[in-house]
């Protein structure tokens, strides 16, 4: 019989918590002639499959640690308890309990989703569209018949009553406007279940497909529609079309993605005349397109899968209208392709690349291109008359500031929605006609409890990288504080996939700016923030990068007075995570504490294990351990899980989610285990998995916000009064 997995713990008599002690149980490998030691390999479940779709059969003793673990982080951050509930009151007095979207048009409706006042799930509704006048800020709408006939088509909260985890994915209304596809996720695990609802009668048709990725496609019909299907392995990898009244099991399966490397995906055109099937992973993609009016036809591939060859596509009269970095556009650019032959001979730019101008994506709206772009670090809308070649764009002249496009649903309009917002002043979502160039600002986020933009000041500075790169820092802090190096400061980083963090406005840190602290962003190397390029230097062979430039932003931070060193607490989540383990390892002293979510942390033991269903998927990332020794090697020099070192390490909060699917449960337990297990001084280290959830941690808006107040309460103590008592680990 196995001895318990948790030792050291002390009876609830004794006054100070002690950290668990995780078992060693040690397994040994060989990899590319080398040994790799692994104490705690035992907390990876042989069963997570199992767990991702009932948490309840996860083993006792893995059970028993993860609670253990809990328990102490409890017991430690119980002097907080009170900043966590008053964090929790200022976050949730910034959201509006009964907000909603603005309306989208679509044929004889306007089609948005709403919250009522204390609903942690919203409801998806509709109504009659009207003569009303569009909203602004000094004509808003008012409520009208309309708004009294509101219908609402589904009520989240009552679907989620009951439950210890629900999630809504996709709502997808038909065609005719008679039915409404929709999913949900019942365990964090991202495995969603379909359904139809008649919004006739109000009711749920017999329809139910489980385990999808929750996406759905109408064809032209309304009779039937797309999904995609979710492996054994949890790989979304088949395209299937379901006839409404059929049997899944009846279900026509249009795409069987053979290569475990590649995830499958589907979207449709603005146009709404294409079905597209994406095939893709970090560095190549490929897609097919079926006619939604013709949807028995087999799906049309318009370029097969070329290693590197990346592309979207986009419809509009006879063309196809396709982004890409196909011929050296590394930074993009737009080609035209006929509809009848849209295969790479045919291709003709339309928009060439241009380095150093990223473009994002690409919008068709009739008789226009519409291109989302990023130079310099700050985004603009670029919009294109496809008739004559004119142009015209939209920007913003603070010094950071984010950009967002919503298509909603029509094809023939002449207007472009778009939001607006910066890290100082809320979001304002903007109606802009195209044929005037008239904007109407239709909604600013409302702060219930109160915002001033003029009482905080945005900047941008640059931190020097250890090869010279100037890395963007985007700074939020309240206009009266002294640039003096007094103030703590949390730094939030990501720098992985290709992925930039918009500067955009957040309520929740203005808990901490308002309490004396600096809020910034590294737009480290790994996203695209300064281009395709800026990816590339910081993934695979180049991804220590992102790590040097986050301790570089954290220097640059201190040298210019906005912050000390020892005064930082660095913030990332998922890939993130990844990051604030590498720097934990490398500049320990530079941080007053370490906030990891969902951290992918275990980073060579992971890309080794191609049973997991994100690894495959993953080598074009960070490389493939198995088959190449370089990359094996480089991943083994920076995996955060593998470097721990006997030193003195800050304060480390890891959170995980029981059911993600994406970075598992594992990796931040058998993290913390091993620092606890080897660094010398320092700490605490703290491990909070959330038992009844994935990646996303807690689904409701409200509910979440314990999760954030934790991770803020832990910021505030490790930055201020610390854990005098509270010893190593």
């Amino acid at each position: 019989m196995r001895s318990n997995p948790v030792s050291g713990a002390k009876t609830p008599q004794q006054r100070k918590p002690s950290p668990p002690r995780a078992e060693i149980r040690t397994k040994r490998t060989q990899v590319h002639g080398t040994e790799l030691r692994d104490d705690y390999d035992w907390l990876r479940a042989s069963n997570w499959k199992d767990v991702l779709r009932d948490p309840d059969v996860l083993p006792a003793d893995i059970r028993t640690y993860l609670e253990a673990e809990n328990g102490y982080c409890k017991a430690l951050m119980a002097p907080t308890r009170e900043l966590q509930r008053n964090l929790v009151k200022e976050m949730r007095g910034r959201i509006k309990e009964d907000d909603s979207s603005v309306p989208q048009p679509d044929g004889p409706f306007l089609y948005y989703s709403r919250y009522r006042k204390g609903g942690e799930h919203p409801l998806i509704c509709r109504k009659p569209r009207s003569d009303e006048p569009a909203a602004t800020e000094s004509n808003p709408r008012k409520k009208t018949a309309g708004a009294r006939r509101e219908q609402i088509m589904l009520d989240a909260d009552a679907l989620a009553r009951g439950k210890d985890f629900f999630d809504l994915g996709d709502t997808a209304h038909s065609p005719d406007h008679r039915l409404l596809g929709w999913s949900a996720d019942e365990a964090g695990s991202e495995l969603h279940t379909i359904r139809v609802r008649d919004l006739t009668r109000g009711e749920d048709l017999g329809d139910l497909i489980p385990d999808t990725t929750g996406d759905i496609v109408w064809a032209a019909d309304s009779a039937s529609f797309f999904y995609v299907g979710v492996d054994a392995d949890h790989r979304p990898s088949k395209v299937f079309r379901h006839r409404l009244g059929e049997a899944p099991d009846q279900d026509t399966l249009l795409h069987d993605e053979a290569d475990a490397g590649m995830f499958v995906d589907i979207d449709e055109t603005q146009s709404g005349r294409f079905l597209l099937i994406s095939i893709s992973d970090h560095e190549t993609s490929e897609i097919r397109v079926v006619d939604l009016a013709a949807p028995d036809k087999a799906p049309v591939t318009i370029a097969p899968r070329e290693i590197g060859r990346q592309y979207d596509v986009e419809h509009h009269g006879d063309d196809l209208l396709i982004l890409t970095n196909a011929d050296g556009a590394e930074d993009f650019k737009i080609v035209t392709a006929p509809v009848a032959d849209p295969s790479p001979a045919h291709w003709r730019d339309l928009i060439p690349h241009r380095q150093g101008r990223l473009i994002l994506s690409h919008l068709c709206l009739k008789g226009r291109l519409i291109r989302l772009e990023r130079e310099d670090g700050l985004p603009r809308i670029v919009i294109r008359d496809l008739a004559t070649g004119s142009e015209s764009s939209i920007a913003f002249d603070e010094e950071s500031y984010g950009l967002g496009l919503d298509a909603g649903y029509e094809f023939e309009t002449d207007i472009l929605r778009f939001i607006y917002a910066s890290m100082a002043r809320p979001a304002e979502t903007y109606d802009y006609d195209m044929a005037t160039g008239e904007r109407a600002l239709l909604k600013r986020q409302e702060v219930p409890s109160g915002h001033d933009p003029e009482a905080y000041r945005v900047r941008r500075i640059f931190a020097t990288a250890k090869d010279g790169e100037q890395v963007p820092i985007s700074i939020l802090h309240r206009a009266d504080m002294a640039l003096d190096g007094s103030a703590p400061c949390l730094l939030y980083g990501y720098g992985s996939y290709g992925s930039a963090m918009s500067a955009s406005f957040r309520t929740r840190p203005l808990s901490l700016v308002d309490r004396g602290f600096v809020y910034a962003i590294a737009h480290v190397r790994g996203g695209t923030d300064k281009g395709r390029r800026w990816y590339l230097d910081g993934k695979r062979e180049k991804k220590t990068n992102t790590f040097t430039d986050f301790i570089a932003a954290a220097e640059a931070l201190a040298d210019a007075g906005f912050t000390a060193r020892g005064r930082i607490v660095a913030e990332g989540g998922s890939a993130g995570g990844m990051l604030m383990g590498a720097v934990a390892n490398m500049a320990p002293e530079l941080f007053a504490g370490i906030v990891a979510e969902v951290p992918f942390v275990d980073v060579l033991n992971t890309i080794l294990d191609d049973t997991l269903p994100l690894t495959p998927p993953e080598w074009p990332e960070w490389g493939d351990p198995i088959r190449d020794l370089a990359a094996f090697e480089m991943i083994r020099s920076y995996s955060p899980y593998d470097n721990v070192k006997a030193q003195t390490y800050p304060p480390i909060l890891a959170m995980g989610g029981l059911t993600d699917p994406r970075v598992t449960y594992w990796e931040p337990a058998k993290w913390v285990a091993r620092l606890r297990a080897t660094m010398t001084g320092g700490g605490p280290v703290l491990l909070h998995t959330n038992m009844e959830a994935g990646h996303g941690g807690s689904a409701g808006r409200f509910d979440s916000l314990k999760e954030t107040a934790l991770a803020y309460a832990f910021a505030i103590q490790a930055a201020g009064e610390g854990w005098p008592e509270a010893g190593t680990g």
